[in-house]
């Protein structure tokens, strides 16, 4: 029985958003913690995969590897991946059997798919030795960590039961825009970051200039959508709740992101391996991955097409909801 029924529907809707609540904190949890195994160059302790030191072992690979820094960042963060690996396929399946809307259904498909993707590339950049692999393994991380933000979205009341963006006027236009702008800015600080964490060869001058600019041409982004979103959605307090939290999301990472900088610029090569150092730098790394989901969800609210909805015989219980523009 789905959520087509009426009397299982909030039941399925307050779980299964719970449920990808909790896929998307160890998402988080699994970012930090490869934050950490980037930060002490411990990607190479277990030199072979999907074997750890030759074994088979998920859960005990070598006696006491707990004890050793090294193999506790590793081992810890294969750990951690393949309990996200499950929590996807469960949430996929989960909306594949409960969720009406084929477009969330197919999300769910691509978060497995990604998932997947994330644990191959894992696996070769080990096999392989790239460094290379180790900044594109990170950079689908954040995709697929959006890609979970925004299908807790989905299910939450505030996105099924209240009305869209209009899509007429400047005011609305403009904010899209700068949506996707702000978004787009982000990711590619986040790109660039990865590049930065992972040269291999030191930090390049070049890459800092340009992650350094693209910080400030967030802020002003951001900054725009706060201003527009202040002055003309009055009457969409979500959508100017979820801009100030964008907003804050951006100040506490430039913070971090400044701190971090001056710590790899100006530290010496030991001090940078310190305690404060690592926590600061996969401080950097975590917040900059909630303020790419603040955007996400900034976005998807301002996207949102309220003048297309389904058809009630369709959703069931659910008929109210606006879904995605395009997404049918």
């Amino acid at each position: 029985m789905g959520t087509r029924d009426p009397e299982m529907s909030d039941f399925h809707w307050t779980w299964r958003r719970r449920f990808s609540l909790l896929t998307v904190f160890a998402t988080v949890l699994l970012i930090c913690w490869g934050g950490v195994v980037t930060s002490i160059g411990a990607g190479m302790a277990f030199p072979d995969w999907p074997t750890s030191l030759g074994s088979y072992n998920l859960i005990n690979p070598v006696g006491e590897w707990w004890t050793v820094p090294a193999y506790l960042a590793e081992h810890g963060h294969r750990l951690i991946a393949s309990l996200v690996g499950m929590l996807t396929v469960g949430l996929a399946a989960w909306t594949w059997w409960a969720d009406p809307r084929a477009w969330m259904r197919k999300l769910g498909i691509a978060a497995v798919v990604l998932v997947v993707l994330q644990g191959i590339l894992g696996g070769l950049r080990v096999l392989w030795v790239s460094i290379d692999l180790a900044a594109v393994h990170a950079c689908v991380a954040q995709l697929f960590f959006a890609l979970l933000v925004g299908m807790t979205l989905f299910t939450t009341d505030t996105w099924r039961n209240q009305p869209g963006v209009s899509s007429n006027g400047a005011p609305g236009r403009r904010l899209r825009w700068l949506t996707y702008a702000a978004t787009g800015g982000i990711y590619l600080q986040i790109v660039l970051g990865a590049l930065l964490r992972h040269s291999g060869g030191g930090i390049s001058p070049g890459f800092v200039a340009v992650h350094v600019t693209g910080a400030f041409a967030v802020v002003g982004l951001v900054l725009a959508v706060v201003l527009v979103a202040e002055k003309h959605f009055d009457d969409r307090p979500i959508i100017r709740r979820s801009a100030w939290a964008l907003f804050g999301a951006l100040g506490l990472q430039f913070a971090l992101g400044l701190a971090a900088l001056l710590v790899m610029l100006y530290a010496d090569p030991e001090s940078r391996l310190s305690l404060f150092s690592v926590l600061l730098t996969v401080g950097h790394l975590v917040v900059g991955a909630l303020l790419f989901g603040a955007s996400i969800v900034t976005t998807l609210l301002v996207v949102r097409d309220p003048s297309t909805e389904p058809a009630p015989e369709e959703m069931g219980a659910t008929a109210r909801e606006p879904v995605l523009a395009g997404a049918e």
